[in-house]
C-alpha cells in the first residue's frame, strides 16, 4: 500500500493546490480531511467532493459541531477565556479539535504524515503541530505554504497549470477564519492600525450604531454549562447558535484588537463573536453569585492562564490539564439565570438568581430587616489592620 499524507483540508486555493503537490513531492495518497465547526458559508458536501476532483484518493468530512461546542467552548466559558482580557479564543479553540480528527484520520488510514496550511508568521502552525506531537509523537508534519515559501501567485500559477476545479479569479482583500464561537478577520487594509474597519468587514454581527429595539434574554446555567434559554432546553451548540443570532443582531461581540502573537510579533484583528461575550459576561456575573470569595479570587488567575495556554497551543498539555480540574470542581454550583439586555453593541446584566446563591439580602440590606451585627466590625478592622499597624511602627522607629 502506497504511503498516505492526511490533509487538513477548508476547500480553499492553498489547501486545494497543496493536495497535488503533496501528491507529487512525496509520491503518497492524499486523504483530505475538513471539519466541520458550524462555519457557515459553503456546503460541506461540495468542499468534500472537490478535494476529489482535485487528486484526493479519499476525502472525509467530518461534523464536529456539537464536539465543538460541548468539549472547546463550553471549557472556555467556564474558565472565562478572554486572552488579553478581550479575545474569546475564536480560532484558538477550533485547532484541538482538527488536530485530533487528524490523528484519527492518520490512524484509521494507515498515515505517517500530516499537513496543514499554515502560514509561518501566525499562530495556528505551533497549535497544529504541538498538538499533534502531544497524541502522536511519531507522525511527521509538512507544512508547504510556510516550508516552501509558497505565495498566492504561485498557488493560482499552480491551480491554473493543473487544472484545478477552484475559482481563482476572486479575491477576497481580507484572510477570515470562522466556526460557530466567531469569527476572525485581518490582513489587507487592516494592517494599517489607523485605519477603521469598515462595514463589509462584518458578517456576523449587524451595525450596532443603527437604531433598533433592545433584546431581553434569559440564560440558564447547570453547573457552569448553559441549559437554557428563556426557559426553553438547548444543547451547548444550540445556545450559542441562538445567541450568535440574538446578540449578532444587536451588534454584540465586535472586537477590534491589536494582539500579541505568540510568534513574537504583534498582530490587528477584527473579531465577531457574539454569542460567546453574550454567555462570558452571563457566566461571569453567575460566578459572582455563586462563588466563595478566596475561589473567585484565585480562579482568575487560573482563567488567565487557562485562556494563554490555549492561545499558545499548549491545550493537551499537563498543566492545562491541571487547571482544568480546578475549573470544574469550581463551576459545581454555579447554577441559575442571569437576565440580560442585549442592544448598541453591548450585552447589560440586568438581573440574576440562583438556588446556590451567596448573596444574602438580609446581611446586605442597610434597611429594615438588616441581619448584619455591625459591633463586630471593629474588632475586624482592628485585627485586620494590625500587621500593617505593627510595620509602620517599625518604620518610623527608625
Amino acid at each position: 500500500m502506497p504511503d498516505r499524507v492526511v490533509l487538513a483540508y477548508s476547500g480553499g486555493l492553498d489547501t486545494s493546490v497543496a493536495i497535488g503537490w503533496l501528491a507529487q513531492e512525496t509520491g503518497a495518497e492524499i486523504v483530505a480531511v475538513a471539519i466541520d465547526l458550524g462555519q457557515d458559508g459553503e456546503d460541506m458536501e461540495d468542499i468534500r467532493r472537490r478535494a476529489l476532483s482535485c487528486g484526493a484518493v479519499e476525502s472525509l468530512v467530518v461534523d464536529a459541531r456539537d464536539d465543538f461546542a460541548e468539549n472547546c467552548c463550553i471549557p472556555a466559558v467556564q474558565a472565562n477565556a478572554l486572552y488579553m482580557d478581550r479575545y474569546p479564543l475564536v480560532s484558538a479553540l477550533s485547532r484541538p479539535l482538527i488536530v485530533k480528527h487528524l490523528v484519527a484520520a492518520a490512524a484509521a488510514h494507515g498515515a505517517n504524515v500530516v499537513s496543514h496550511g499554515c502560514t509561518g508568521k501566525g499562530n495556528d502552525q505551533v497549535r497544529f503541530e504541538v498538538g499533534i506531537g502531544a497524541l502522536a509523537p511519531h507522525l511527521q508534519v509538512i507544512a508547504p505554504v510556510r516550508d516552501y515559501a509558497w505565495t498566492r501567485e504561485k498557488a493560482i500559477d499552480y491551480a491554473i497549470d493543473h487544472d484545478l476545479p477552484i475559482d481563482v479569479t476572486k479575491r477576497s482583500p481580507y484572510s477570515i477564519d470562522q466556526n460557530v464561537w466567531g469569527r476572525a478577520v485581518e490582513t489587507g487594509f487592516l494592517e494599517d492600525i489607523w485605519n477603521p474597519p469598515v462595514e463589509d468587514v462584518y458578517s456576523y454581527t449587524e451595525d450596532p450604531a443603527l437604531p433598533r429595539e433592545a433584546d431581553e434574554v434569559l440564560i440558564g446555567f447547570t453547573a457552569g454549562v448553559p441549559t437554557s434559554i428563556d426557559g426553553v432546553p438547548v444543547t451547548p451548540l444550540q445556545a450559542i447558535q441562538t445567541l450568535n443570532r440574538r446578540a449578532g443582531a444587536q451588534g454584540v461581540g465586535r472586537l477590534d484588537l491589536v494582539e500579541d502573537r505568540l510568534v513574537g510579533i504583534k498582530s490587528r484583528e477584527i473579531y465577531e463573536a457574539p454569542g460567546a461575550i453574550a454567555l462570558i459576561t452571563a457566566h461571569m456575573e453567575l460566578e459572582n453569585v455563586t462563588i466563595e470569595r478566596d475561589v473567585a479570587r484565585f480562579k482568575r488567575g487560573v482563567d488567565q492562564r487557562w485562556g494563554e495556554l490555549a492561545y499558545d497551543g499548549l491545550w493537551y498539555s499537563p498543566l492545562k490539564e491541571a487547571l482544568e480540574a480546578f475549573i470544574t470542581e469550581s463551576q459545581q454550583r454555579v447554577s441559575g439565570e442571569i437576565r440580560m439586555t442585549l442592544h448598541a453593541g453591548r450585552a447589560v446584566v440586568s438581573g440574576r438568581r440562583s438556588a446556590e446563591s451567596l448573596y444574602d439580602f438580609n446581611l446586605a440590606t442597610y434597611d429594615a430587616g438588616d441581619v448584619f451585627d455591625q459591633s463586630l466590625a471593629k474588632g475586624f478592622v482592628e485585627l485586620w489592620g494590625l500587621p500593617s499597624k505593627i510595620a509602620a511602627r517599625r518604620a518610623l522607629a527608625r
